[in-house]
């Protein structure tokens, strides 16, 4: 069974729907490159007339001044031709840009989502951010100005027809065989195309991997173990590049050189007509550059051929992405929670995994009380914790703040009302000031320097090199573990949240760190908030009300501190519980069970 987002349901519009809405956002822009379209290929007329003129008028005249006056005339429509093309390029890199920035929140948010749906790698997650680029690219380059040329073709062949039949039947001949050899241009590059976007998303992918494990590569001597398997995977996407752009130079130079072969062959079939009498010398070299001009978009568009590919594959993945994942439909502002939270029968498997790793857990918990969740590794502990903050969303069941199901939160009002801690703990590049705010906006000085005392991590802040605006590096490289385990602690606690869960928050701390958590979730308790605490080790269930055992993804019991750790006490589990050792010992003065492995009879 798969996780489904219950919130994320059908609606009636679909990725196409809405990739079309953001082309709509760039009507006016586009209409106005139609305009400018008009204009540019209505001036390029202007070479072709003005060599007609030159030979058919000016050369049987001697007339040095029609001479002055007619080049006078090419030149500034020459000119102004050169400024309307300018112009037109201009606006479709606008209407690019415009086209990105209407999907821009929309593909973040994706690309934010997907590993929490679907087992994608961190490279394959930015795929939807790589096609969108691809095509903005592609708008913004000269490919699209080709296409907006091409149906103007047909005027080009009319007045070939015009200056003579013969000359307008090779025109069309000429245009027809392009336009074949663009079928076969489109043909011949899908299989590299797909080769290409498979051996370069297994590339980056490896890569990605590698950067991430620097350490242990570097630690193990496993650089170069994994240098030789990353050359085989780069070779083959080389290998498979190396194909495409064979292909795409060579239907390239095909149309380049048929072209040119076109333009003698016309200025061939122009003086055959002069000498039988049946055309002038202006038309014979009129027809040479009008048929240039007319069949250019097609070799303009066989060039950017692969760039179009790319930007008609990448458009084909982001509809389906967004027809997958539709726009969440809109949900009521709820009053920031105060009473408790109850988790009815949830169960839950990891993204693209069919088993659930949690299943039928239930319990309630009311405002002002703290929740240990303890268990032998893999027993469900933290994927409880995702469940409990809405990083996944429950395949059966529901949690429930204040009486409503998570899901029927807006984004903003449930982050505003939970604080989490995660067992891998992640900070930004940015300040300290700016993690523990969560990035928002215009934070209150005060609301942040309370998050820290609150997580007792104010002193240690002002001992850094700045203080609050000290710069942590990415990923807080900056930071010892436990110091970013601490700051990660007052973010959870930012904005005095009411649900606060910590995953555990003690892994990377020593023992003022230790209190200093212990001092946090009382903080939470005696403001009335709500504090669930996934541990190993039992002396954070000090400061607890209630335990929760987990075994095997269930549920195996729930009920006060001392009760439940009583009813362990020198005993083992049922065999249901799966392998859990129970041993008393003192911790902080209380009895506390440490869940370990089963001893052997």
């Amino acid at each position: 069974m798969g996780v489904i987002d219950s919130r994320v349901g059908s609606t009636d519009q679909s990725g196409l729907a809405e990739l079309k809405s953001a082309i709509a956002r760039c009507r006016s822009a586009l209409t106005a490159v139609f305009v400018f379209t008009a204009a540019v290929n209505i001036l390029a007329l202007t070479g072709s007339f003005y060599m007609l003129q030159l030979y058919d008028r000016v050369i049987p005249s001697r007339s040095i001044p029609t001479l002055i006056g007619l080049s006078i005339v090419a030149l500034g429509l020459y000119l102004f031709q050169a400024f309307l093309d300018v112009i037109r390029m201009r606006i479709l890199g606008r209407a690019a840009a415009l086209f990105e920035e209407s999907l821009n929140e929309r593909i973040f948010q994706l690309i934010t989502a997907q590993p929490l749906k679907s087992r994608v790698t961190g490279s394959q997650s930015l795929t939807p951010l790589r096609d969108l680029d691809q095509i903005r690219a592609f708008l913004s380059s000269p490919g699209p100005s080709a296409f907006f040329d091409l149906p103007w073709m047909p005027l080009y062949l009319i007045i070939c027809f015009l200056f003579h039949p013969l000359i307008g039947e090779m025109a069309l001949v000429a245009a027809l065989a392009l336009a074949g050899l663009m079928i076969v241009t489109e043909s011949a590059m899908k299989g590299p195309m797909v080769a290409v976007s498979r051996a370069g998303g297994q590339r980056i992918g490896l890569a990605d991997q590698s950067v991430r494990n620097a350490e242990v590569l570097k630690a193990m001597a496993m650089t170069g173990h994994m240098y030789r398997r990353w050359r085989g995977v780069n070779a083959e996407y080389l290998a498979a590049h190396g194909r495409s752009a064979d292909v795409g130079v060579s239907y390239g130079t095909i149309s380049k050189t048929f072209r040119q072969v076109l333009q003698s062959a016309i200025l061939a079939a122009g003086a055959y007509l002069v000498i039988r009498g049946e055309a002038t010398g202006g038309i014979m070299i009129a027809s040479s550059i009008l048929t240039s001009r007319a069949l250019a978009p097609v070799e303009l568009t066989i060039a950017h051929w692969k760039s179009f590919t790319l930007a008609r594959e990448g458009w084909r993945r982001l509809e389906r992405l967004l027809t997958d994942n539709p726009s969440p439909k809109p949900v009521l502002s709820l009053p920031r929670a105060r009473r408790g939270i109850r988790v009815e029968q949830v169960g839950a498997a990891p993204p693209g995994v069919n088993r659930l790793t949690v299943d039928g857990v239930t319990f309630e918990l009311t405002a002002g009380k703290a929740l240990g969740v303890i268990g032998p590794s893999a027993s469900g502990k933290s994927s409880l914790a995702r469940l409990l903050v809405g990083v996944w969303t429950p395949a059966r069941g529901a949690v429930r703040l204040d009486g409503a199901r998570l899901e029927e939160w807006a984004d903003e009002a449930r982050g505003a009302n939970i604080g989490y801690l995660p067992q891998d703990v992640e900070l930004f590049e940015g300040t300290i000031a700016e993690n523990i705010s969560r990035f928002s906006l215009s934070p209150a000085d005060e609301a942040i320097v309370e998050a820290a005392r609150a997580a007792h991590v104010h002193e240690m802040i002002l001992k850094l090199p700045n203080g609050y605006q000290t710069e942590i590096g990415e990923g807080g490289t900056n930071l010892s573990a436990g110091q970013r385990q601490r700051i990660a602690l007052a973010r959870a606690l930012f904005g005095a949240p009411f649900l606060v869960v910590l995953d555990e928050p003690n892994s990377n701390l020593d023992p003022e760190g230790e209190e200093a958590l212990a001092g946090a979730i009382l903080g939470v308790k005696s403001r009335g908030g709500i504090a669930v605490i996934v541990a190993h080790r039992p002396a954070t269930l000090a400061s607890v009300d209630f335990v929760l055992v987990m075994a095997e993804g269930r549920m195996q019991d729930f009920g006060p501190r001392d009760e439940i750790i009583g009813r362990f006490v020198n005993r083992a589990p049922q065999a249901a519980a799966g392998p859990v050792l129970v041993k008393p010992h003192e911790a902080g003065g209380l009895r506390a069970v440490e869940i370990g492995a089963r001893p052997s009879a």
